[in-house]
């Protein structure tokens, strides 16, 4: 699932960056936070797997110039933290622990990835990729064994540069404290990042921050009001913080001094399994929305192929296996039968003397140049190129169509500009598998020759018939003649001994065995012809065609990787299988 969730993020990022839609933009950053706040409480999970020691974590979280460096300062009961009256002053997550924790954190490395742990003031602000964690040597009397954690704002102009760190930081946390003051509590940033953190199910104290005497009362049944909106867990604890000019620093209301120590108690790990599941189920319909509108748009694709290769295959026998005048693959049969059948008189129609022969045509010449000859001649080739080519001009036209619906239009646009520049060596691999195939088959047609020839010979009557008769030495000629390259394939058809000699068997005793046998070496052709041909060279290559979009444009996950991840949600229940 970690993994899967990292693809995803992946991938919306790359696309965002090609997108010029603003609403698009914004949907995608969206989601992406969504993403990298998932990942990063998954890897909290995992931190605490591999640390069953490690200290609390404690996040101060909130709107540009809230105060959350000055309340992590009042609650260190120190002046670690930098503070600025400038919005953006901080930029990286800043842990701060005590000496006794320092070793439970190694592990932090391991949840950060990417990021590098650097020494506090040697973090660079054009650099975002990095965190700090400070050791401090004295205890605060406010918090528990814990590391507490000063975050950048997470609603500022500037803060989409540096808003993973703000996500990793929150993720991590086992509380958070949100600080608002009076002139941030109402910002709509403020409560779209408390209705994201829900799922977490992180015990929350809220500081009122800045606020002067009289405003309390106010402030809090709106604060309330706003929680409620958004949440539908309990209204968390709020602490009030009154400005003292005299320290330039908030002040801690003593009556909460063990708040925090409190709130530690609410912490349960054992939970975070389950609650990984409910944060990945919040936003799963979401996030797949424009994977399934992908896959949708492949399956159509594929619906379109398989539509264009049985159009293409209704083309083949319409205009080849049934047609009267094109059909040559029986009549080359035939052929083969008569060069089978042992003629007297042949041998002098060949050498001028009357001894009787038998001859075998596939003995006198080389069977691989009688093969070339007759695919060089053949109607059946031509005609398969000319459909292969139809198929994919019109395919192209559909493509073309699909790209002005508004639904996928650059998905259908890219597909169609691969089908256009690989259209020619498409039709090439094509041209040459159909002369492979047409050579190759002529084994079977030998085989047809041979069976008919059998049976010929349970009827002797019919075959002396052939052996006496004028034309039959005339069709003989006929097949040595297209053996030897005079005559094609397809002229057999109109050639009157030939017309002659189909008439003499169909009408014979053994009419319906040569139907039958035509019949079957037709059925036969058509299998070779659309395993061979229309499904391995066009159907397997023009499916796989949206496997080549780039991954900087499109998501390219297929159904069955979603289908395997969905699995883990539904097969542990109480957690997540982390790949």
């Amino acid at each position: 699932m970690l993994e899967f969730i990292k693809l995803l993020n992946y991938r919306y990022q790359a696309i965002l960056n090609q997108r010029t839609n603003d609403i698009d933009k914004i949907t995608y950053q969206q989601r992406i936070d969504q993403l990298i706040l998932t990942e990063a409480f998954m890897r909290k999970g995992l931190f605490i797997k591999s640390n069953t020691n490690h200290p609390l974590q404690i996040s101060v979280i909130g709107p540009t110039q809230a105060g959350k460096s000055s309340i992590v300062n009042v609650l260190l009961d120190s002046n670690l933290a930098n503070v600025s009256p400038l919005a953006g002053h901080t930029i990286h997550p800043q842990g701060y622990t005590q000496p006794d924790n320092l070793t439970a954190c190694n592990g932090l490395q391991g949840y950060f990835g990417r990021f590098q742990q650097m020494q506090q003031d040697q973090m660079p602000r054009d650099r975002h990729d990095c965190y700090s964690l400070t050791q401090i040597n004295s205890k605060s009397v406010f918090l528990p064994e814990c590391v507490l954690w000063d975050t950048p704002d997470f609603d500022s102009i500037d803060s989409s540069v540096y808003r993973e760190g703000v996500i990793r930081a929150i993720a991590l946390a086992d509380i958070v404290i949100l600080v608002v003051s009076k002139e941030k509590y109402a910002d709509q940033s403020v409560w779209d990042m408390m209705s994201a953190l829900e799922a977490l199910h992180q015990p929350t104290l809220i500081c009122l921050n800045k606020i002067s005497e009289g405003s309390e009362d106010l402030l809090l049944n709106s604060l309330k009001e706003k929680w409620q909106a958004v949440r539908k867990d309990n209204f968390p604890e709020v602490v009030s913080l009154y400005y003292q000019k005299n320290i330039g620093l908030p002040l801690w209301p003593i009556s909460n001094k063990d708040l925090l120590k409190k709130l530690s108690k609410k912490v349960d790990h054992k939970k975070q399994a389950r609650y990984e599941q409910e944060l990945v189920q919040k936003h799963w319909s979401e996030w797949l929305e424009p994977v399934i509108s992908e896959q949708n748009a492949a399956k159509e694709w594929q619906r379109l192929v398989d539509q264009s290769i049985k159009q293409a295959l209704e083309n083949y026998q319409r205009d080849y296996l049934n047609h009267p005048h094109h059909y040559e693959t029986f009549q080359h049969a035939l052929a083969e039968l008569l060069a089978l059948l042992e003629i007297p008189g042949l041998a002098g129609f060949l050498t001028g003397t009357r001894k009787v022969l038998t001859w075998p045509i596939r003995k006198m010449m080389s069977l691989g140049k009688k093969r070339l000859h007759i695919a060089d001649s053949s109607q059946e080739l031509v005609l398969l190129n000319q459909i292969a080519e139809h198929t994919l001009i019109q395919l192209i036209d559909q493509l073309m169509d699909k790209a002005e619906e508004e639904n996928q239009r650059l998905w259908w646009k890219e597909v169609g500009s691969l089908l256009r520049r690989q259209r020619n060596d498409v039709l090439q691999a094509f041209t040459q598998a159909a002369l492979s195939y047409h050579l190759d088959f002529q084994q079977d047609v030998e085989k047809t020759a041979q069976h008919l020839y059998h049976k010929l010979q349970e009827q002797p009557l019919i075959l002396n018939s052939l052996r006496a008769t004028r034309v039959t030495a005339d069709a003989t000629a006929i097949a040595l003649t297209l053996h030897m390259g005079g005559i094609g394939v397809h002229d057999l058809v109109f050639a009157p001994a030939m017309l002659t000699i189909t008439t003499l068997l169909t009408e014979s005793a053994i009419g319906s065995y040569m139907h039958k046998v035509e019949n079957d070496l037709k059925q036969q052709q058509l299998l070779v012809v659309k395993q061979r041909l229309f499904e391995e060279k066009l159907g397997k290559v023009l499916a796989l065609l949206p496997e080549q979009l780039s991954s900087l444009s499109h998501f390219n996950i297929t159904d069955a990787q979603v289908k395997s991840v969905e699995q883990l949600l539904t097969e542990k229940r109480h957690g997540l299988r982390l790949l």
